[in-house]
């Protein structure tokens, strides 16, 4: 009777029999961190994490979480191939002769011991020539003092327009994208932070109580993040942003503007890149405007480029002196 004195939060799949980690949870944990970590290992089981190459991943490095132990299933009946895929033998060196079950749960070890569940491995996307885990992006948004509830998807409403697009319950209305942006930024590369914010009053559920993601809605316009404008400077930004605002079809472009922000995709990078060919005499990789989507940064991109180029030239002419 009454409120319980300890509760407890515990871990397994079905495949190892049936809990292999446990937590207790406490007013100081959820303080310390905006998602419940798995815990620590229970007696007679193991959980390995093994980074992309099948590597020991240490504190702090995202991997899949692999369980070993007396708990595991001898594997699925009647299904050798899903059995062999999902049970495995132990890669890394340090592991040798265990037998080990694939979780398929994206996690990393917390400096206190712990480990803390990132997302699914199914939930790995590619964006823009990288591979993004939206666990991670979701983990950050849910660390905002102000956001109860996170989902990131991959989203291509439009043909060869992926984007990413945060939905989010937050306990303040209005709550700024912007703001939002700006706290993903100072933690995560640029390309992991979502192009759009949508704000909900609460993410939509099927009856079997799991997230509905069909029942997620496009983006509006405005829902994009904003960041302050500030007028390009220098003869090469004032080019670029002309170029810019031509290909994108907008009116203006700020220096510390995000092309795939301002509704830039693969199709239309193309076109800007051959831009700069024709007008700005620039050979650039479009792997470079994926790294540097700025007009400041791009911007420094080109100048370096032109200065590469105009060097060459000058030691070709100097070769060709007899």
């Amino acid at each position: 009777h009454g409120s319980p004195k300890r509760l407890l939060h515990v871990y397994g799949p079905t495949e190892t029999t049936t809990f292999c980690a446990w937590f207790e949870v406490d007013a100081e944990s959820l303080s310390r961190s905006a998602t419940v970590p798995i815990g620590r290992g229970l007696a007679g089981s193991a959980r390995h994490v093994l980074d992309a190459h099948g590597r020991l991943a240490g504190p702090g490095t995202l991997g899949e979480l692999h369980v070993a132990g007396d708990g595991l299933a001898r594997g699925y009946l009647n299904q050798p191939t899903l059995t062999a895929e999902k049970f495995i033998d132990a890669p890394a060196a340090e592991l040798a002769g265990r037998r080990l079950y694939r979780t398929g749960d994206i996690v990393r070890w917390q400096a206190d011991g712990h480990l803390e569940f990132i997302g699914r491995a199914d939930g790995q996307v590619k964006i823009r020539g990288f591979r993004v885990e939206l666990g991670e992006i979701q983990a950050r948004l849910l660390e905002h003092d102000h956001v109860r509830q996170a989902v990131v998807l991959l989203r291509e409403d439009e043909p060869g327009d992926k984007r990413l697009v945060a939905y989010c319950v937050t306990d303040e209305p209005g709550l700024p994208a912007d703001g939002l942006r700006a706290h993903l930024a100072a933690s995560l590369p640029e390309v992991m932070v979502p192009a759009a914010f949508v704000m909900l009053p609460a993410l939509p559920l099927t009856p079997n109580g799991k997230l509905d993601r069909q029942a997620l809605p496009v983006p509006a316009d405005g829902c994009a993040a904003v960041t302050a404008y500030e007028p390009p400077q220098g003869e090469t930004e004032c080019a670029l942003s002309r170029i810019w605002a031509d290909v994108l079809k907008i009116e203006r472009v700020g220096r510390h503007d995000n092309f795939f922000d301002l509704g830039g995709h693969s199709l239309v990078a193309v076109s800007l890149i051959v831009r700069l060919r024709q007008e700005l005499e620039v050979e650039l990789p479009l792997q470079q405007l994926f790294e540097s989507p700025t007009l400041a940064a791009l911007s420094e991109r080109v100048v370096d480029a032109q200065l590469a180029q105009f060097a060459m030239e000058d030691i070709e002419a100097l070769e060709a002196r007899p």
